[in-house]
């Protein structure tokens, strides 16, 4: 559906305040301020997110943008943009999806994945010791290659693995109180379902039970450091 002219306006002028510096102008991560930050700004050009409800290789629904825009991605450069109100928010999304022809076909849209809620067995710590123990044994084989045996994203193939962009793509040390995807149990099972586009973390759906994932990630929970104190 073509983006009306006065909200891609709109748009255009919430992207330039506050987006177009580390993004830039035309979409594609070569803002001013790029150069200098670690990871790079997203290229918006190729139409490819991370962090989505929706499967693999599938666009983001813009219910999965908007919590990336207002909760921002801890370790990046991408701040929490609270301060901008809904409407400003829908327009800047509007916009965004200019940038990409991925956005014009109907092949590349999907609709949200549905998740079981967490199991009970969480709120418990020795039932969470339990299930740790067999998601290590999981871990071993499906994680560790690139996590590393101690989840601290220093796993033997990590050096090499890229992105679409050709960066580096670091694996996640998933022993960190705060994660890009978000730090709670169920934001961990959504990136195992989903996958994280343009990097080699693919979806587990078809490999993993469910059950299997969430072991998983009891066995993160298990290995997460206590959060920095604030001086």
């Amino acid at each position: 559906m073509p983006l009306d002219f006065n909200l891609y306006m709109e748009g255009k002028y919430v992207y330039e305040r506050n987006c177009i510096v580390c993004h830039g102008q035309r979409g594609d991560g070569n803002g001013e301020l790029s150069p200098t930050l670690k990871p790079k700004p997203r290229s918006f050009r190729e139409g490819m997110f991370k962090f989505r409800t929706t499967p693999y290789g599938m666009l983001p629904t813009d219910a999965d943008l908007r919590r990336t825009i207002t909760g921002g991605l801890s370790g990046t450069a991408m701040g929490i943009f609270s301060h901008l109100q809904k409407d400003e928010i829908d327009a800047v999304i509007g916009y965004l999806k200019s940038f990409s022809r991925r956005w014009k076909k109907p092949e590349n849209y999907a609709t949200a994945l549905t998740f079981s809620p967490p199991p009970e067995w969480l709120e418990g710590a020795a039932e969470v010791a339990a299930h740790a123990q067999a998601g290590q044994k999981l871990f071993a084989v499906n994680c560790a290659a690139c996590h590393g045996e101690k989840a601290d994203g220093k796993g033997q193939a990590a050096i090499s693995l890229k992105d679409i962009w050709g960066m580096p793509a670091a694996p996640a040390d998933l022993r960190q109180p705060h994660l890009r995807c978000g730090d709670t149990p169920a934001d961990l099972f959504r990136v195992l379902a989903t996958g994280l586009n343009g990097t080699p973390m693919v979806s587990f759906t078809a490999t993993l039970s469910e059950e299997q994932r969430w072991d998983i990630i009891a066995y993160i929970l298990s290995v997460r450091l206590p959060p920095v104190p604030v001086l």
